[in-house]
């Protein structure tokens, strides 16, 4: 019986210590990624020249191994409300897989060669902002009906539906009317260097999800040419060429997709 108890302790205090351990270096992998990140948010901030630290993540456990190994798996990086000449203000997100190191450190160097796997660069501009551009005050921008409708969400990795018929819905007061409308708008590119985003208001929409509303026809060409338009100056952070274009939430969302490129942190913004 009293070697059962002094055993039964025995197990309780290795395991005790055992667990202490472990607590132990999952805390210091985890305060040593915070730390890593918040010194790439303000290198990331001066590098760019953002008005505030962006959002940042690097993901992958454990931390310290991935430091040692010179090797980040995954890296994103978000900023909000970054001011542009055109649109007013846009939000910037980058996703990097497979960071090498090998040239800069664990705390990235603001001025430091990035060789990335994959790089995924977006430019988020929302509906209000759009809406300006356009002179629709109340503009909503949605994806469109048959992938808001589909289960599996018709989109692309990062939540970005197609770039045919969006649903964009306002109050076109410029051709006359007083009331929201639904239309269809393609969207495309534009340019050598595909920057100019293009939308195309194809036709008006009153079925289900639309705000219902007929357009007398004489009117029709009017509110065409009121919800479409061009945006310049989309250039994706670090310079990653656009290769689709879609809506996320009531967001117009820009994306880029590049293998085996080399970047710097002052490249996350372009304008």
């Amino acid at each position: 019986m009293g070697d059962n108890v002094a055993v039964r302790k025995l197990l309780i205090g290795i395991t005790a210590a055992v667990t202490a351990l472990v607590v132990g270096l999952v805390g210091a992998d985890f305060g040593s990624a915070i730390y890593a990140e918040y010194r790439l948010a303000r290198n990331v901030r001066s590098a760019a020249g953002l008005s505030w630290d962006p959002w940042v993540a690097i993901l992958g456990f454990p931390f310290v191994t991935q430091a040692r190994n010179h090797h980040f798996n995954e890296v994103e990086i978000r900023a909000t409300g970054v001011d542009h000449p055109v649109v007013g203000k846009t939000s910037l997100e980058a996703t990097l897989h497979g960071v090498d190191l090998t040239e800069s450190s664990w705390l990235i160097r603001p001025e430091a060669p990035l060789p990335v796997t994959k790089a995924e660069s977006r430019i988020i501009i929302d509906s209000t902002h759009i809406g300006r551009l356009m002179g629709i005050d109340d503009l909503l921008v949605e994806a469109p009906s048959r992938e808001t409708n589909d289960s599996t969400g018709g989109t692309t990795e990062s939540g970005i539906s197609s770039s045919q018929g969006l649903v964009f819905t306002g109050t076109p007061k410029a051709s006359g009317l007083d009331k929201r409308i639904s239309v269809s708008v393609d969207l495309s590119f534009a340019g050598q260097d595909k920057t100019t985003l293009v939308l195309t208001a194809t036709g008006i929409l009153t079925g289900p999800g639309t705000a219902q509303e007929p357009v007398p026809d004489e009117t029709i060409p009017a509110v065409l040419s009121e919800f479409s338009n061009t945006i310049t100056g989309q250039k994706l952070p670090f310079g990653i060429t656009p290769t689709t274009a879609g809506a996320r939430g009531s967001d117009v969302i820009i994306e880029g997709i590049a293998s085996g490129v080399t970047i710097n942190l002052g490249g996350f913004r372009q304008t």
